[in-house]
């Protein structure tokens, strides 16, 4: 058992109650008197005059479930009464102070206790806190009469169904709120008749603090506030929506606590100031961020990225909805009593799911380092590679972007066959001679091949590293293309002599390449690794793998740091929000 931590409540925010049909219409707060076992009765608002008598019914019994139809067919069998007179037009238009009655009422059907499990918080005489998990309906309806937490509340608590129960709904015994279906978290039960009255008071007072959390589709504006009705759909019964007209008064005030690579998602805390069915869904598709999970509410448009991800949509079985925080006044001792409850662990896989990115890794180092010989072994090992050398070859191929730039800026002379290949020889003398020219060609072709490198990382983009060698990477500025850049260092007189030897350079042509470049001590201390090449093929194939080992405990540590930060952000000691992250 664990016991709530003692604080006042700041902006508490409430669901209005149901109250018992014994109390007056007229005083009443609430639109709804009687429950299911019991006629309804109802006064209609100032702001609900010229709602259909059939759309009221239906917003006012959503908690039952009721299907419009049925709803319908009580009206036009007399079973509707406004002001003291049947009424037998679903159709007809309500005024304010109008004074309704529906006699047909669901009836409560016999609930058998249920020995499943049921996660307790914290209880005593007159409250329970629990942890409602997903895929468990709160109460019964209409087609369920078995499998809900109410069953499951009956065993565990038998006092819910003995006289100490006093005159509490039959069918929802103990319960002052609910969540939806699939919405995990936080909710209160009232043990006996006195304190779910007291619960149903403080909640129709505003003295209830409810705040969720939510994975939402993009990346949200910091915070907001959401003030819109939220009626039927127009068209789907089974929906809701914002409306202009029937809607009831709905408010939620958003906060953006972390948002994933690429705006792909975002955590939201959302703190509601009134409890409509799929409030917190319909208000975050409103402006424009669904929920992920979401299959109701959120369009087929906004999940194109998902099956990028390998492994996140069979993840995304639910709406990402968590009851996180809860504050209420204790119903005996008006104690101010506050619970925190963590996301669950299908939230939290689905945020270090959503969360990986291509961990794409550069390789740089001094000409004949044996960069070309050690992405090889990378590509042996199964890591999806690329090269600059390779891409600018392609590039020059004739009709190719790089082969019509260098026809277009230098007509023949470099290419002297209009349909023939570049001659790299007469290309690289005139590099050498004229350091304008290089400067110049670098601006035309460089682009090229950082356009080449981006659709490189786009194609790969579902796999979890990349490797790209890039000669002149960090003097052509192209880190921030880069999670991590390694270096690869050779003892100089080694790769000299083996370009001097295997590529049949001159000691000129060496200068004038390595010149071109940092020097190689500055290359090296601008890398995030190094790796040594021994000068055996088989030692730099163990090199490979060594860095490929070292590759996977990064991404590790990474995926350890988003789950720390999660864990920062949603534990009730960084929980405030008066110092949100």
């Amino acid at each position: 058992m664990r016991h709530p931590a003692d604080f006042p409540l700041a902006d508490p925010f409430a669901l209005p109650p149901l109250v018992s049909s014994s109390a007056d219409p007229t005083t009443s707060t609430s639109p709804l008197v009687a429950a299911q076992a019991a006629p309804l009765t109802a006064i209609v608002a100032q702001d609900q005059g010229g709602v259909r008598l059939d759309q009221f019914w239906m917003g006012q019994a959503e908690d039952l479930g009721v299907a419009r139809s049925r709803i319908q067919s009580w009206i036009k069998n007399g079973l509707a009464l406004i002001n003291g007179s049947p009424c037998l037009r679903p159709g007809r238009r309500l005024a304010p102070g109008d004074r309704l009655e529906l006699r047909a009422a669901v009836p409560s059907p016999g609930l058998t206790p249920e020995n499943r499990e049921l996660r307790v918080l914290y209880h005593d005489d007159d409250l329970a806190i629990l942890n409602k998990p997903a895929d468990l309906v709160v109460h019964p309806a209409p087609g369920l009469n078995r499998g809900t937490l109410v069953h499951r509340l009956l065993h565990h608590f038998p006092e819910l169904a003995g006289k100490q129960a006093g005159g509490m709904d039959t069918a929802r015994p103990g319960i002052v709120h609910r969540l939806d279906k699939d919405t995990t978290g936080l909710l209160a039960v009232a043990l006996n008749e006195p304190a779910r009255l007291r619960l149903a008071s403080a909640f129709a007072a505003r003295e209830v603090e409810k705040v969720y959390l939510a994975l939402v589709h993009g990346r949200p504006r910091a915070e907001g506030v959401v003030d819109a009705p939220i009626g039927r759909h127009p068209t789907s019964k089974t929906r809701m929506a914002v409306t202009e007209k029937g809607g009831k008064p709905a408010h939620s005030a958003y906060r953006v606590l972390w948002t994933a690579p690429e705006d792909r998602f975002s955590l939201v805390q959302v703190r509601i100031a009134s409890g409509r069915t799929h409030q917190i869904r319909v208000h975050m598709r409103h402006v424009g961020h669904p929920l992920l999970g979401d299959p109701t509410y959120c369009p087929a448009s906004f999940t194109g990225w998902q099956d990028e991800v390998p492994g996140l949509s069979a993840l995304l079985r639910r709406p990402m909805l968590h009851a996180w925080k809860l504050g209420l006044p204790h119903p005996r001792t008006h104690q101010p009593l506050s619970f925190v409850l963590p996301p669950p662990k299908d939230m939290l896989r689905v945020i270090l799911a959503g969360s990986r990115t291509t961990q794409r890794v550069g390789l740089t180092g001094m000409p004949g380092c044996g960069k070309s010989l050690f992405l090889a072994e990378l590509a042996a090992l199964g890591l999806q590679t690329w090269s600059a050398d390779k891409a600018v070859a392609e590039l020059y191929q004739p009709r190719r972007d790089g082969w019509e730039l260098l026809r277009r800026n230098f007509g023949d002379r470099f290419i002297p066959d209009p349909e023939g290949p570049v001659d790299k020889h007469a290309l690289l003398n005139a590099l050498r001679e004229t350091p304008r020219l290089r400067r110049e060609l670098e601006a035309l072709i460089h682009p090229l091949a950082r356009h080449h490198l981006e659709s490189f990382w786009q194609t790969h983009r579902t796999h979890r590293v990349a490797a790209a060698e890039v000669p002149l990477l960090l003097e052509t500025g192209w880190p921030s293309d880069f999670d991590l850049i390694v270096g690869l260092a050779c003892d100089p007189d080694r790769r000299r002599n083996w370009l001097l030897t295997n590529r049949g350079w001159d000691a000129n042509l060496l200068a004038d390449v390595e010149s071109w470049q940092w020097p190689e001590a500055k290359k090296i201390r601008a890398c995030h690794l190094v790796v040594a090449n021994p000068g055996t093929r088989d030692e730099l194939a163990r090199r490979a793998r060594g860095l490929v080992d070292v590759l996977q405990w990064l991404r590790r540590q990474a995926v350890r740091r988003v789950l720390a930060r999660i864990t920062a952000l949603v534990t009730p000691e960084q929980a405030s929000d008066s110092n949100p992250a």
